[in-house]
């Protein structure tokens, strides 16, 4: 008997957060996705100033994995029209030098997203924002840095 998409979204939700549940949707999961290695960052909101924001619910990979994963769900919450929710990582990669992550975006009240990095890194800069999609112009961003000496003894 198969499961349908939402049936296997709920059960990788249940079994292991959102961002299993991400993968799960994306049909790409990870080692480390299957076997629980990931961490809860916590939420990413935007800056203040504005009337609405963006906020993203973060789940993480272990700093070890070949390829890094930052994934979970991405909330818009700006009742302007034409404001959207936006995410970015930027990896700091193990042998030196930095790289971003295609970004992601969306107007819903909240999407999946998944970011991975290109090989091992030792940190990476989550950077959440407001989308004002007419100009193609991020706005009240926050950005969160995550090392691995932060999570190193975070309980699994």
């Amino acid at each position: 008997m198969r499961k349908g998409l939402i049936g296997v979204m709920l059960t990788a939700l249940l079994a292991g957060g959102p961002a299993v549940a991400a993968e799960a949707a994306t049909g790409k999961a990870t080692a480390g996705a299957a076997s629980g290695d990931l961490l809860h960052w916590g939420p990413v909101r935007s800056a203040g100033g504005h009337g609405g924001y963006a906020r993203a619910n973060v789940w993480i990979t272990d700093f070890g994995a070949e390829t890094f994963t930052v994934s979970g769900t991405l909330h818009d919450r700006d009742g302007h029209r034409g404001h959207c929710a936006y995410i970015r990582a930027r990896f700091h990669y193990t042998g030196g030098g930095t790289g971003w992550a295609r970004p992601r975006s969306t107007c819903h009240a909240n999407d999946l997203f998944r970011l991975s990095s290109d090989g091992q890194i030792t940190r990476v800069d989550v950077r959440v924002c407001v989308l004002d999609r007419g100009k193609r112009r991020t706005s009240h961003c926050h950005v969160d840095v995550i090392r691995a000496e932060t999570v190193a003894n975070w309980p699994r």
